[in-house]
């Protein structure tokens, strides 16, 4: 479904075990892409996280240039480091109010939450999920960089986070990963980092696999 700019949709799967979900995926695309991107980790992972029920939602706003199609969480013109911060600061409302209403609508707790991203989705991830009111299980963000890396003061450092990057990113270039890693360690939270060699601005095999063991690990530390 398309999304509104107060309420986010977009594709689901529900548990592939056909139970009542025990835990909640929710994966976040990058600029100028849509949920339909994504959902295909949750398929990916089903298999590792049978109780798990996954969503990719819509970001909220539609790109300034219709030709392109896709959408976007915040405006991207300057790329610069306050664009970024104050961009994620602008959109995690919005995502927060998603996230509680889908916690709720399966009668789950943020414990049972992870928080997938990639490219300006994983900026959204990092935003909102190092400033719930409880950490969620885990945090994940391919290929993208922290806002406001300078304003970490007061965060929940209670999830671990895994950050995954190509080497060879020439969009969002793999420095980026290492000051996020650098700085959330900093900032007391329990921070992994994988640099995937030749791979680009994508998640691959590799990537997918280790998000999934990282996914189920995190889980399991949360029942």
């Amino acid at each position: 479904m398309a999304a509104g700019p107060l309420l986010l949709d977009g594709p689901r799967l529900a548990p592939a075990s056909g139970k009542p979900a025990r835990q909640l995926v929710v994966i976040l695309h990058g600029y100028g892409a849509d949920g339909a991107d994504l959902i295909d980790l949750g398929r990916a992972w089903q298999g590792q996280l049978p109780d798990a029920a996954f969503v990719a939602p819509d970001a909220p706003e539609q790109l300034p240039f219709e030709a392109f199609g896709g959408r976007q969480w915040f405006a991207l013109t300057e790329r610069t480091p306050a664009e970024y911060r104050l961009g994620a600061e602008a959109a995690q409302p919005v995502l927060d109010r998603f996230l509680d209403a889908e916690l709720e609508a399966l009668s789950l707790d943020e414990r049972s939450l992870a928080l997938v991203g990639f490219s300006q989705g994983a900026m959204m991830t990092f935003q909102a999920g190092l400033r719930r009111r409880t950490a969620p299980a885990a945090l994940i963000g391919y290929s993208g960089l922290l806002p406001g890396a300078d304003r970490l003061a007061g965060i929940n450092t209670g999830s671990p986070v895994l950050i995954v990057h190509g080497t060879e990113d020439d969009v969002v270039p793999c420095y980026h990963a290492e000051a996020a890693y650098g700085a959330l360690g900093a900032a007391g939270v329990e921070t992994t980092l994988q640099e995937l060699t030749g791979l680009g601005h994508g998640i691959d095999e590799r990537g997918m696999v280790l998000g999934g063991r990282f996914l189920e690990k995190a889980f399991s530390r949360s029942d």
